[in-house]
């Protein structure tokens, strides 16, 4: 039986080749997403164990920063031959717009010239000289020999001559702000910080785990003392499980494919174990066994699975090779080291794809197990009726009506993370009742996608319909694995659009005006909104102010805007009382601090500033998520009162009707050019960069989920590849009743659109559903949006791509001889 298995393998190389792309692919993903992890945690490493061999000692700060007397202690002991103090504050970088860059000050600092990765130029050597990120630089068109502007933290602009240019390495707060190194005590100067946010000791003899005993004894409980290769270590960890994150996601859209490849290797044996029923019967009726019949399928699984696991690691491979150089192209902040396979990933590898061929034919092989040996004797194998079973029936029907309290459970849950997993769970559960009943609907359903080539393509059409149905069982397993990718892409579709539309929305209500003027800390001048008034073209011009005060004895920021604007160009919805009554007797608080106060509308309340206080009377209460109302609300008057003449923490500004909007911004830019700090933005600003980002996480999840849909469109054309050798005498009969071979193949293509339209139809109706769903546990209120054109295209791609997976199998039926296909059959 062993010999006869591979012989059979042998003799249909292309069935095993059609047979074992699927797994490949899948996994491919997950050899080729452990590969990448892997690699980019080796470039870690390498850059940690590099730092570790430049410093024996490093002190941190348990609380904020190091003192200068820490690290003239440090510098005074025993066995210390150098010690240098790493400075970081604020100090913000002027763009090439005259801007400073970014939403937050870029970094100032001072980085020992031993730990800072140059990948050009040199360190500072002066005090007029910088270096800059790497990123940053790029981002700005800064080069090495050029001049920068960087703001201080008293706002006064100093200009550097840039020496080179750094790679920020694992730092997160530094690649997210950008940074700009000087020299120590031009970095103190710059920021302000008179501390240090780490301190890097070098030994003149003892060992580092000597030193770093000393050095523990002079620092004491201010700070905490870690050799360089401890340091090393506790960054590596922590780099670790931030790609335990980038590992999981990926893995996700792994599994995704390796379930869409078991279901197309179920359906293939399936397909296999019923064509080969003479030759099973011819094997009993020579003395074989039920178990030698079963493990002869079982064998043939696991070679399939063996060789397409081999070669799913050299796709692997590849990929994260791939993967590797776009990032290296791209210039993406990620340390990359060599791409290898590791042991364990070859072990996981071949033991997934192993497992899951094998688990795909168990039941096929028990199937033929039940092949009697007097079928050997019958001239043409008959084809299978399906009948669904009432246990199947109510067996998917109570895991349907549990998917269906929960996903009911999750709207009455409303927005949160419990409602969420709650819509998950019940979407896996209606997922897999539609998987149990996938027979019994599959019919109604190929009736529905049929309707319209049945009419319009006459014979062809009429026989592609039926052949779609004649078979529930291998129609609802080869359409499965298409509705899995259709259903994810649609949520995805549904639920971006709906995010787009209720963050748009939300913008609408929040920031009511067309320009925002605000800084990346401190405050605008008084002038700039003097100046913004000046200008007719521009019109609603409301200056926000907050100072820190107190309310009923406890701290809180006290907050008032221009009194005009309120009912006018600012409309807040109170959520109890009303904001027309607010005047110097009275104020408005935000609900959940009213709450913690324990006062409502009607109550008073003692408010306090830096010059003087008052009681004033609670007359509404705001809602805080949809207000740009501060927490604590005071008229102008009564803020001016408590705490004199101060500047704007932000302002709105309108164009006036009939402005065009680069008029309007144009004159924006020109009142706040003399203040580098102040930044312009606008709506339509905020809502070109949530498209962006939004369409990017689309766009990616979109490529990621087509190769499900490619394993997907690869079991529709093996499921007619061998349907096709299993039709042999069928097909020959048809030409010789007169179809023609453009009309057999005109059968075939529009069986193969019956199969993917319903794939797609099953898809989008689940993807809709749950998208709407989703979109009810990410807040309240939300907009809800369908995107009609993109579900459109998705159903034309799915009866387009059945289509195109049809060419081949349709051409060789096409090309088969009549005579000899009768003949051999």
């Amino acid at each position: 039986m062993f010999r006869t298995t591979l012989a059979g393998l042998l003799a249909h190389r292309l069935r095993l080749v059609l047979t074992s792309l699927a797994i490949t692919l899948g996994v491919g993903f997950i050899a080729g997403t452990f590969i990448l992890t892997d690699t980019i945690q080796a470039g870690f490493s390498q850059m940690f164990t590099a730092d570790a061999g430049k410093i024996d000692v490093i002190v941190l700060p348990k609380d904020d920063e190091l003192s200068a007397q820490t690290l003239t202690a440090v510098r005074g002991l025993p066995g210390v031959r150098d010690v240098q103090g790493l400075v970081a504050g604020d100090a913000a970088l002027v763009g090439a717009d005259g801007k400073v860059v970014g939403d937050v000050p870029t970094a100032g600092v001072y980085i020992p010239a031993g730990r800072l990765h140059l990948v050009s130029g040199r360190a500072p050597g002066a005090d007029g000289e910088a270096v800059l990120d790497r990123t940053t630089a790029q981002a700005q068109h800064f080069t090495v020999g050029g001049t920068i502007t960087v703001l201080d933290h008293g706002d006064a602009r100093h200009e550097f001559r840039l020496v080179g240019l750094f790679d920020v390495g694992v730092d997160r707060d530094l690649a997210y702000r950008g940074a700009v190194g000087f020299t120590s005590a031009t970095a103190q100067r710059m920021t302000g910080e008179q501390g240090y946010r780490e301190i890097d000791v070098l030994s003149a003899g003892p060992t580092p785990e000597q030193l770093s005993a000393t050095v523990a004894g002079a620092v004491g409980a201010g700070g905490k003392v870690r050799t360089g290769q401890q340091r090393a270590e506790d960054l590596a960890h922590n780099a670790g499980a931030d790609l335990r994150f980038l590992t999981l996601g990926l893995l996700m859209f792994g599994v995704i494919a390796l379930l869409v490849a078991t279901l197309v290797i179920y359906n293939t044996f399936n397909i296999l174990v019923a064509q080969r029923t003479r030759e099973m019967a011819l094997l009993r009726c020579i003395g074989a066994t039920r178990r030698q019949v079963f493990g002869s399928i079982v064998l043939e699984s696991a070679v399939v699975g063996l060789i397409s696991s081999v070669l799913g690691l050299a796709v692997g491979l590849g990929l994260a090779g791939a993967a590797v150089l776009i990032m290296r192209r791209t210039g993406a902040d990620l340390p990359t080291g060599t791409v290898s396979l590791s042991a364990s990933t070859i072990a996981l590898g071949l033991g997934t794809g192993v497992l899951v061929t094998v688990g795909a034919a168990l039941l096929p092989a028990r199937s033929a197990t039940r092949v009697a040996p007097i079928a050997a004797l019958r001239t043409q194998v008959e084809e299978q009726t399906y009948r669904a079973g009432v246990v199947r029936i109510v067996v998917a029907c109570l895991i349907g009506l549990i998917g269906a309290a929960l996903t009911a459970a999750a709207l009455l849950m409303g927005p949160g993370q419990n409602g969420l997993l709650a819509a998950m769970a019940g979407g896996v559960l209606v997922f897999l009742a539609v998987l149990v009943l996938g027979p019994v609907i599959v019919r109604p359903l190929s009736g529905l996608a049929g309707w319209l080539p049945r009419r319009l393509f006459g014979v062809p059409g009429r026989l592609a319909v039926d052949n779609s149905r004649r078979n529930p069982r291998r129609a609802a397993t080869t359409t499965i694995a298409l509705t899995v990718g259709v259903t994810l892409m649609t949520f995805m579709s549904v639920l971006t659009a709906t995010v787009r539309a209720t963050v748009s929305d939300e913008l609408d209500r929040q920031y009511p005006a067309d320009y925002l003027i605000h800084t990346q800390s401190g405050t605008v001048p008084r002038a700039v909104a003097d100046a913004l008034r000046a200008r007719p073209q521009l019109t609603s011009i409301t200056e926000f102010r907050g100072k820190d005060g107190t309310i009923n004895g406890t701290d809180h920021s006290i907050g008032t805007l221009t009194q005009s604007s309120l009912g006018t160009a600012i409309k807040p919805e109170a959520v109890a009382g009303t904001m027309s009554d607010l005047n110097d007797t009275t104020v408005a608080l935000e609900q959940s601090l009213a709450k913690d106060l324990g006062v409502g509308v009607g109550d008073t309340v003692t408010v306090g500033g830096a010059k003087s206080g008052g009681k004033l009377r609670v007359i509404a209460l705001t809602d805080g998520q949809s207000s740009l109302l501060p927490r604590i609300t005071v008229a102008e008057p009564t803020f001016r009162r408590y705490f004199g003449d101060v500047d704007d923490s932000m302002i709105l500004a309108d164009r006036a009707p009939g402005v065009p909007a680069a008029t309007a911004r144009a004159l924006v830019d020109d009142a706040t050019k003399a203040y580098p700090s102040v930044k312009v933005g606008s709506t339509t600003e905020v809502r070109t960069q949530l498209d962006d980002s939004l369409s990017t996480m689309l766009m990616v999840v979109t490529g990621l989920l087509g190769l499900a849909i490619l394993i997907s469109l690869l079991g529709i054309a093996n499921t007619l590849s061998l349907s096709v050798h299993e039709r042999t005498r069928e097909s020959a009969l048809l030409r010789a009743l007169g179809l023609t071979r453009p009309q057999l193949r005109g059968m075939l293509s529009i069986e193969a659109l019956v199969l993917g339209l319903v794939g797609a139809l099953v898809g989008v109706a689940l993807g809709v559903a749950y998208g709407y769903v989703a979109g009810q546990t990410l807040r309240d209120p939300v907009s809800f949006r369908l995107p009609v054109g993109q579900i459109l295209l998705f159903i034309a791609a799915s009866g387009l791509a059945g289509v195109l997976a049809a060419v081949l199998p349709a051409r060789r039926a096409a090309r088969a001889s009549i005579v000899g296909s009768l003949a051999s059959s």
